[in-house]
């Protein structure tokens, strides 16, 4: 038996024998609480006497994503026949079916479910569990980066973008900027509201992720207008109107910058090194000795040759490691760059690829089925379903962040797949009056704390 082995079960061991608590409102039940009670508060769009409520409709599909089910279909055909499970857990009432869901979704406007996000956040503030994910100065990194959620060469919806391909066919397809709050020490990251990018109502020009990342820093500074936050993006943002936009929400940037998309930028370092204004330094990594970190770095050069009153600095770096891999990365941010700090802004800007790692394949390969079309519909079903993934995927980041009784479950199980299963397992063997019953069930598997239905 292996050293990890033989701690994974005096790990265990402890868990077990432990008297576990849970935080007050830090948990699966109280985040499902809140949001039927925000779900509760969304205009139904439909007739006063509809027999199923919008609410019951919205927590439904939210216990879709948070049970991982496939489809529209196996979900409704596990728990229909026995939904008791489905009301003490989530607290629906009225279970619809596939089309039902589909039909009474489509008429949401995905703008109502940005309450529930904030919801969630506000309670990791309040419960000072945010503080986990502080970078430098009581800063946080906010990770920005866009993602395909459809793409289709025949079926399509009024909010479908059209590209023609190579072949000459025409493609119509959906994406989503993703927003991401995470830290370079921690697997966790918290999900923000995304922004749709779609076609927008009344225009008649394609939408992009320039266009949605412009209104997403404008939701975002009205919703967080005191949050500090540092944005970490890839090489497409590195654009003076972006900067502009970051600038103007007060929004500091870590922003990768690639030699050949900034010609004049990297011209400008070599200058600075001609004339002894760059910075040039090696230094061991703190905690893997046989990596060796090297950077340049140069503070107020142009951004490129149009916009030479745009001033950043320019960070290059390069990692080699003890088998001579060496790996290049580079950036420009409006922080200044010091020796004290560089290694800090590194870590930040190689960060960035938590919202690809950690959030989209997460979300594309761990149960989530990002991708998946569980429904494009005629107005907003895609947007609605992907917002309410998003929640799913929010609650299990924060239960994973926070919450005791996850982290114990978690632990007791192979992998995360592994968990979700034995979650959807309790979930269909037994009358399961909340999560934190399923949770005590899975960690301890000789006594189910919850009556048997069968």
């Amino acid at each position: 038996m292996t050293s990890k082995s033989i701690l994974r079960k005096k790990l265990l061991a402890k868990i077990h024998n432990e008297n576990i608590k849970l935080r007050k409102h830090l948990n699966f039940d109280a985040f499902a609480k809140t949001l039927r009670q925000d779900f509760e508060k969304i205009p139904d769009h439909r007739a006063k006497n509809a027999s199923i409520p919008l609410s019951d409709a919205l927590m439904s599909g939210f216990a879709m994503f948070s049970l991982k089910a496939p489809s529209l279909l196996a979900f409704e055909e596990r728990w229909r026949e026995d939904p008791v499970s489905l009301h003490g857990v989530y607290g629906v009432v009225n279970i619809p079916c596939d089309s039902q869901m589909r039909t009474i979704c489509d008429e949401v406007d995905p703008k109502f479910l940005r309450k529930s996000f904030r919801s969630i956040f506000r309670q990791l503030q309040r419960g000072k569990a945010l503080e986990q994910m502080t970078w430098r100065d009581d800063h946080y990194l906010l990770a920005l980066d866009g993602t395909g959620i459809y793409s289709s060469e025949k079926v399509s919806s009024p909010y479908c973008l059209k590209k023609t391909k190579r072949n000459g066919r025409e493609e119509y397809y959906q994406q989503m900027l993703g927003a991401a709050i995470v830290h370079p020490d921690r697997r966790e990251v918290i999900p923000l509201c995304p922004e749709m990018i779609v076609q927008q109502d009344g225009t008649t020009k394609q939408d992009c992720e320039r266009k949605a990342a412009k209104r997403f820093l404008a939701e975002f500074r009205r919703e967080h207008p005191h949050l500090k936050c540092v944005v970490i993006e890839d090489g497409i943002s590195s654009n003076a109107p972006h900067i502009a936009d970051l600038r103007e929400y007060g929004l500091p940037f870590i922003l990768g910058a690639k030699p050949g998309d900034h010609a004049f930028l990297f011209e400008q370092m070599d200058l600075a090194e001609e004339c002894g204004e760059a910075v040039e330094l090696s230094k061991s990594d703190p905690i893997k000795k046989d990596i060796l970190h090297t950077y340049r770095f140069v503070n107020g050069v142009p951004l490129n040759k149009s916009n030479q009153d745009v001033l950043v600095n320019l960070l290059e770096y390069w990692q080699v490691d003890g088998k001579g891999k060496l790996i290049r990365f580079s950036w420009v941010t409006d922080l200044e760059i010091t020796k004290e700090n560089v290694y800090d802004i590194m870590r930040a800007g190689r960060a960035r690829w938590r919202i690809e790692n950690e959030t989209f394949n997460t979300l594309k390969n761990q149960g989530y089925n990002l991708g998946h079309n569980y429904g494009l519909g005629k107005k907003h079903l895609s947007s609605v379903f992907v917002h309410l993934m998003m929640l799913a995927f929010l609650v299990d980041q924060v239960q994973q962040l926070c919450c005791p009784l996850f982290q114990a479950a978690r632990m007791s199980c192979r992998c995360q797949m592994s968990l979700w299963e034995k979650i959807r397992s309790k979930f269909n063997q037994f009358i399961c009056p909340s999560m934190e019953a399923i949770l005590r069930a899975v960690i301890d598997k000789k006594k189910i704390p919850i009556p048997s239905s069968r």
